[in-house]
């Protein structure tokens, strides 16, 4: 398709620009010339007008396929204030509005139509746009396309036939975050045409990278409290729904203006919300990674990971919403290992075996009507299939549909689908579903997560590794993180005293007292967090009901503090001196060079955490962790909550924060007077509601 115009002027009159940014110009150019192409630029390098400036170019319709419709709108609006004739096609609007937008679609009155991918899905409105002339097919986010992307999609998957079946138009894929192998998986899937592919930098040198080692949820709210004191403004992501609820609950209770989202809300509801942030009603957004494609505000200073994510690509995708107009931004993941196994659920969901597979395709048989098709929810099938990961339910059906076995559908004034299969005379027995394709995503997947558990052990500067993972060689050091800012920059040594030696030599000797020796080497039996509450001597009864108060070890390194003591693990991992074993629970012991180091045959060459002596603040002198904590009480704590609330017409958290509840169930006040010296509890609150938990306590 020839250009029509100047593609600089054209930037100068709809854009404003005088001039391109980075590759923008180079990108441009190669589209007016015809070519196909795969566009990888870092998130707020400009990749919109890659596309939005040959709209204005070229003489056809730019169609532009967009994952979510609020990134329409805010594209859509963006575009019609700078005068330029935009629209976008999807759920939202009425049937009869489609036609109407298909039909000046059709008369070439519109130079951009964004849609979504589900769309390619209805034979009708393929129908309906074959006589459209489209002058280019623009994939935004089109890692979505690539099962090995951190985002994958299968409703993606039907582009590369909706090419073909619009006569192969000229087609554009543009993503922040893609591999070199999933940059391969996206060009295979749309088949592009002697592609030009153009990856620009991934480094983002306004943003600061932080990893913070964690044992404790409290250390993680401390640290927040902290972040969003000095930045103001970002974005907490949380694996789970009810992390994020918990979080911005406790947000709340502290004062800030946030809000919450997560893929549990209604459409309206996510709109609602994301629009408070966007409009800056709101100061932090809490939120799992439902909230990330199409968040284009500013303004955003920090962001932080909760919980560890699921792979690189996630987490570079989510941290670079910070910092977008191109002003300092701090971004820091709290770090525990523990949180793996909640990523580790999810590749579980993600990755169903082949039985699940044929599991669910048998119960689908058995429960469909004489039109084959059953209206089930993912919980309803999850159950008659003996599921016991309903996530597993979802990613199956997702391989049933792309092996053509069933189709999904919507159900009028329903906010589910119904099933309907397309096959009926096959049986589960008989589907036909490549296993070893399921066995590699998920070893694939798991290979991910491992390399985010690397990257937060890793003394590497944490920009030149992830664009290492990203393919990029010869990746500099960013000298703007917290390794490149640390005072040894990650180098390792000996020790240079025998007090160095010997502590190290200590915390192998806790290790191998928590571990069991056999003929094929060490074995773990707990994990970092134990073993570090038994060097410090912690008098907590989970440790006394095991006996581990009663070895040799205990409290031997209490004088060193929490904080170093993790930090000196964290070193003592990376230097293969302990390892964390596999498993259902991840369990810490020796290696044999640790094993060495502990017997005094070998000198550790490790990088040594600063030391710092400890001092206890008024908060801290109480170590919550050292007293039961009762989950039924608990329990009965917040269900008493939530009657108040309702009696009184308030949030929950307006009574107390979920973190004075957990100091009531471990410290059990049993007098009004008792109960006021526990943190959270002000004068008004302990007027109003105090007695009522009192009783509760004394209840028991």
């Amino acid at each position: 398709m020839a250009a029509t115009c100047d593609p600089k002027d054209m930037l100068k009159r709809y854009f404003g620009f005088d001039g391109f940014l980075d590759a923008q110009e180079e990108v441009v150019q190669k589209i007016l010339t015809g070519r196909d192409g795969l566009v990888v630029m870092p998130t707020g390098g400009g990749k919109s007008l890659c596309y939005q400036l040959p709209a204005m170019c070229l003489d056809g319709v730019t169609l532009v396929v967009s994952p979510l419709i609020a990134l329409m709108k805010d594209q859509v609006d963006a575009l019609l204030v700078k005068g330029i004739p935009a629209t976008m096609i999807n759920s939202t609007l009425d049937p009869s509005e489609q036609r109407e937008r298909i039909r000046k679609m059709c008369a070439g009155e519109y130079k951009l139509v964004y849609v979504a991918p589900e769309r390619f899905r209805g034979s009708s409105f393929m129908e309906a746009i074959k006589s459209v002339n489209i002058a280019l097919f623009a994939v935004d986010e089109a890692h979505c396309l690539s099962q090995w992307g951190h985002d994958f999609r299968p409703e993606y998957m039907k582009l590369g036939m909706a090419l073909e079946a619009l006569g192969r138009p000229q087609a554009l894929a543009l993503t922040a975050t893609a591999t070199p192998t999933v940059r391969d998986d996206i060009m295979k899937v749309l088949a592009l045409r002697n592609p030009f592919e153009t990856v620009s930098g991934f480094s983002r040198p306004n943003l600061f990278l932080a990893i913070t080692t964690v044992d404790k949820h409290r250390q993680k709210y401390a640290r927040l409290a902290d972040i969003v004191s000095q930045w103001k403004t970002g974005i907490v992501y949380c694996a789970t729904r009810k992390r994020v609820e918990e979080v911005a609950e406790t947000l709340h209770g502290q004062g800030v203006k946030c809000i919450a989202y997560h893929g549990g809300m209604s459409e309206a509801e996510r709109e609602a919300t994301q629009n408070t942030f966007i409009s800056r009603k709101a100061d932090v957004a809490v939120a799992t990674n439902a909230f990330g494609m199409g968040i284009d505000r500013s303004d955003v200073r920090f962001v932080v990971h909760f919980e560890i994510p699921g792979s690189i690509e996630a987490y570079y995708q989510e941290a670079g919403r910070a910092g977008r107009d191109g002003e300092s931004a701090y971004c820091e993941l709290f770090f525990n290992y523990a949180d793996t196994r909640t990523q580790e659920f999810f590749i579980e969901g993600a990755n169903p075996s082949y039985q699940t597979i044929c599991e669910v395709y048998r119960f689908l048989l058995n429960e469909s009507d004489d039109d084959f098709e059953v209206n089930c929810t993912l919980d309803q099938i999850a159950d008659g299939a003996d599921v016991k990961n309903g996530m597993a339910v979802g990613s199956a059906l997702s391989v049933l549909v792309r092996g053509a076995y069933i189709e999904r559908f919507d159900i009028t004034g329903k906010r589910m689908k119904g099933t309907r299969i397309k096959q009926p005379d096959i049986l589960a027995m008989d589907l036909k579903i490549d296993r070893s394709a399921l066995e590699e995503k998920d070893r694939r997947d798991r290979e991910k997560l491992d390399a985010v558990v690397q990257l937060c052990y890793g003394r590497q500067c944490r920009q030149q590794a992830i664009l290492e993972y990203f393919g990029e060689e010869n990746a500099k050091v960013c000298g703007n993180c917290d390794i490149c800012n640390s005072a040894d920059a990650g180098d390792a040594r000996e020790p240079r005293s025998d007090e160095e030696l010997l502590v190290v030599r200590k915390a192998l000797s806790g290790v191998a007292r928590m571990s069991r020796q056999s003929s094929s080497g060490w074995e773990g039996i707990f994990g970092k967090g134990k073993i570090i509450q038994m060097l410090m001597g912690s008098q907590s009864q989970e440790i006394k009901r095991v006996r581990l108060n009663e070895l040799s070890t205990h409290g031997l390194l209490k004088s060193y503090g929490t904080t170093y003591l993790n930090e000196l693990f964290r070193s003592m991992h990376e230097a293969e001196l302990v390892v964390t074993q596999k498993g259902e629970y991840p369990l810490l012991t020796l290696t044999l060079r640790g094993e060495e180091v502990m017997s005094g045959k070998a000198k550790p060459s490790i990088v040594w955490p600063e030391y710092h002596t400890p001092s206890r603040t008024k908060d801290e002198s109480i170590e919550m962790e050292e007293y039961d904590f009762d989950a039924a009480l608990y329990d009965r704590l917040k269900d008493l909550r939530e009657k108040l609330a309702k009696k009184g017409g308030v949030p929950s958290y307006h009574i107390f924060p979920n973190k004075t509840l957990e100091h009531f169930t471990r410290l059990r006040p049993k007098t009004h007077d008792a109960g006021c010296r526990i943190k959270g509890v002000g004068a008004m609150k302990a007027d109003r509601y105090l007695n009522y938990f009192i009783d509760e306590i004394n209840r028991e």
